[in-house]
């Protein structure tokens, strides 16, 4: 048969911590970080929250033809400035800023400039792909979904 044994200690009133035991700390100091860029100060910025509100519109469809999730990493002279995650593979759709929370199919790395010009239709992107203007990782193929996703999103 098994037995209970209770190892807590007893704590009776008064048992708290004797004077000067503890040093009293002052105030804390206040961290001085860089406040980064607002999102608002990005070309691309309003092109996502575009983007955004079209797949919330008609996300569902999207979801059933595209079946993938795709993160884009915009740079700026090498470094990562905005990360944007476009799922169209759960539920219906969807967009947000940040890396995939689950894991991408595909991850784009486009600098600004580049990203700006293929949303906007004045580059190809087989051809930019080709001639390295950005970088693709993951499944490539499903770079061209991705295409008919902006192209879609141009005519809305």
């Amino acid at each position: 048969m098994w037995k209970r044994i209770d190892h807590q200690l007893k704590i009776k009133a008064g048992d708290g911590p004797q004077a000067g035991q503890f040093k009293e700390l002052g105030p804390a100091r206040e961290v001085t970080v860089p406040h980064p860029l607002a999102l608002s100060e990005f070309q691309s910025f309003p092109v996502f929250e575009d983007i955004s509100h079209h797949i919330k519109e008609v996300g569902a469809q999207l979801v059933k033809k595209v079946n993938a999730i795709f993160q884009l990493d915009i740079t700026k002279d090498g470094k990562t400035i905005l990360q944007w995650t476009i799922d169209l593979k759960n539920g219906s759709g969807n967009t947000y800023p940040g890396p995939a929370r689950l894991p991408a199919d595909t991850v784009f790395t486009i600098p600004e400039p580049v990203f700006m010009e293929l949303v906007l239709g004045k580059v190809n992107p087989q051809k930019a792909f080709l001639t390295g203007k950005f970088k693709v990782s993951g499944k490539v193929l499903l770079g061209q979904k991705l295409e008919r996703v902006f192209r879609d999103w141009a005519k809305y």
